[in-house]
């Protein structure tokens, strides 16, 4: 396997809101980030991931976004967001953009226009379905946040599909012209030195919600494949794949790089070892330390020299 410079790096994450304030408004922000680089750079860091820094209502931490080309105002500007790339770089620190594009806003002017009408052009840009014949939801697919997965306009008389919050609609990646737009967006980013993307719960962007398939969907590694070659292909850039269902067998598929997707995946079999079945979310039992090890040296081993 090739040799690329993202595979000897320590990458730091950093959640803006809390790191620095570098104005006394309560609020961590993207000059603040800048004031510690020079911290970073003697910590040995080599790549910083940004979580999402784009304008948002922030109904999810910055996960539901509003405009893919705009600085979320508390977190300052795109002058600042340049600033933070040209003064990483010169310390050999790579800034690494965290991407959703699984769903988007509500209040993203995509989907302002796809409730238009269902002949808006950007209707196809989400997932809409009738209701079922009793008039409730399409089906009985959850949200990750509970309750039904679809919500009701009543402007249309559709459903539309949101496997997160209400106000995160999930985007139709069957839509040829929106995938280009998610392109041209990663593109944006690609130009102004960006180092790579953490892409947030990509598994589900190939989901088939009729057939209640949500994670590593049909067409999936053909739209991974599609965005390696339209984006970052041509770039040594790192991207990594936020993968909720994946095993060490299907990580292959993900990040062999004769595949051409993508670098590497998030992997959560280990952070589920003190889940109890049957049990609620919080009801957890202790870490048997010999079972972890043996999740995690069983990744390691499986994925040596093929991912």
């Amino acid at each position: 396997m090739a040799k690329h410079w993202w595979q000897e790096v320590v990458v730091y994450q950093i959640y803006p809101r809390s790191f620095k304030d570098s104005n006394g408004d309560g609020v961590g922000d993207i000059r603040g980030i800048i004031e510690k680089l020079d911290y970073l750079e003697k910590l040995g860091i080599g790549a910083i991931w940004l979580s999402p820094v784009y304008q948002s209502p922030n109904d999810d931490n910055g996960y539901d976004i509003s405009n893919y080309r705009s600085i979320m105002d508390e977190f300052g500007s795109m002058e600042d967001m340049d600033k933070l790339i040209a003064e990483a770089d010169k310390r050999d620190i790579k800034v690494i953009m965290d991407l959703v594009v699984n769903h988007t806003s509500d209040e993203h002017q995509w989907f302002i226009e796809a409730k238009k009408g269902k002949d808006n052009p950007y209707r196809d840009y989400y997932i809409w379905k009738d209701p079922s014949e009793n008039g409730g939801p399409p089906n009985d697919l959850t949200s990750m946040f509970s309750g039904s997965a679809w919500e009701f306009d009543e402007a249309s008389g559709q459903y539309y599909l949101h496997l997160f919050s209400k106000k995160q609609p999930d985007l139709n990646w069957k839509n040829e012209e929106m995938r280009q737009s998610i392109y041209d967006m990663m593109n944006f980013w690609i130009d102004k030195g960006v180092g790579g993307f953490r892409m947030d719960v990509i598994d589900l962007i190939g989901k088939v919600p009729e057939e209640k398939i949500l994670t590593n969907g049909p067409k999936l590694h053909d739209y991974l494949q599609e965005m390696h070659e339209a984006t970052f292909g041509n770039h040594d850039l790192l991207t990594v794949g936020e993968t909720m269902a994946v095993t060490p067998q299907t990580a292959k598929l993900y990040s062999n790089p004769s595949r051409k997707e993508l670098s590497m995946v998030f992997q959560f079999q280990h952070v589920g070892l003190d889940k109890q079945k049957g049990k609620e979310k919080w009801d957890l039992k202790s870490i048997d330390i010999a079972e972890l090890k043996e999740v995690l040296v069983k990744w390691q081993t499986e994925l040596d020299g093929q991912s």
